[in-house]
């Protein structure tokens, strides 16, 4: 998450739109506004030394360990003309388009009339953009603008360890419903899905992607935010 925040900030106008691909180990991230003590018995967290973190996104509360996870970092000039919800619309073509590639049928929750919904927890809310695939949500997506800059960042679940996260919610939740890629027969590795995403990206924007690392003051930033933010307290779970 630091990483995320760092690209973001340091984004320029001349600077190239970014496109990030990250694991994740098994964990939780929490929506910029998410209420943990509504939500999650932080002493079974510890007591299972359970890891989370809190992003800079808002949304619901994710479950990681079994997913591919990205990032988009762009110009807002260069959606012009689109609002916010659509912008969900054009930038997660791409998923929908990697989910064909897998023989899947998957589409955007509108487009099935499906009725929104909120929740603390990310896979029991639902919204317009979100993409359903056997009438049940996969994945989640959530957005950060800045002046000049739009960010997007998203999972798409290979896998869950359900078992691991089983005890730790107060709300009543069945964690056996949530689909994975896996649950729909659908076998792959992290490096397969990779460079599906990474074909699908480039087809549905039609552009070239060309392989970068983090600059010096990048990396400058994610070593002060991971310090300063992402591992204490006060950001974590106070939300400050």
């Amino acid at each position: 998450m630091a990483v995320d925040e760092a690209l973001l900030s340091n984004f320029k106008d001349e600077d190239l739109p970014i496109l990030r691909l990250y694991r994740w180990e098994p964990s939780l991230s929490l929506g910029r506004f998410s209420n943990l003590n509504d939500t999650l018995d932080l002493n079974t967290l510890e007591k299972q030394n359970t890891s989370f973190v809190r992003r800079m996104t808002g949304g619901g509360i994710l479950i990681h360990g079994g997913d591919l996870s990205y990032s988009i970092v762009l110009p807002k000039e260069s959606l012009k003309g689109i609002s916010v919800k659509k912008s969900y619309h054009y930038l997660c073509s791409f998923l929908i388009e990697l989910y064909k590639k897998l023989g899947l049928n998957a589409n955007f929750s509108q487009n099935l009339n499906i009725e929104s919904s909120k929740s603390n927890i990310c896979m029991e809310a639902n919204e317009p953009y979100d993409i359903i695939i056997n009438s049940k949500k996969i994945g989640g997506n959530a957005q950060r603008y800045t002046k000049e800059t739009l960010f997007q960042h998203g999972s798409i679940p290979i896998n869950l360890d359900t078992k691991l996260f089983q005890n730790i919610f107060l709300e009543d939740i069945d964690l056996k419903n949530l689909t994975t890629l896996n649950k729909i027969a659908k076998n792959i590795t992290y490096k397969e899905l990779s460079n599906i995403l990474v074909e699908s990206f480039a087809q549905s924007f039609n552009i070239k992607l060309v392989n970068d690392t983090l600059n010096k003051l990048e990396q400058q930033s994610v070593d002060k935010l991971l310090i300063c933010k992402y591992s204490t307290k006060r950001w974590n779970i106070d939300a400050k």
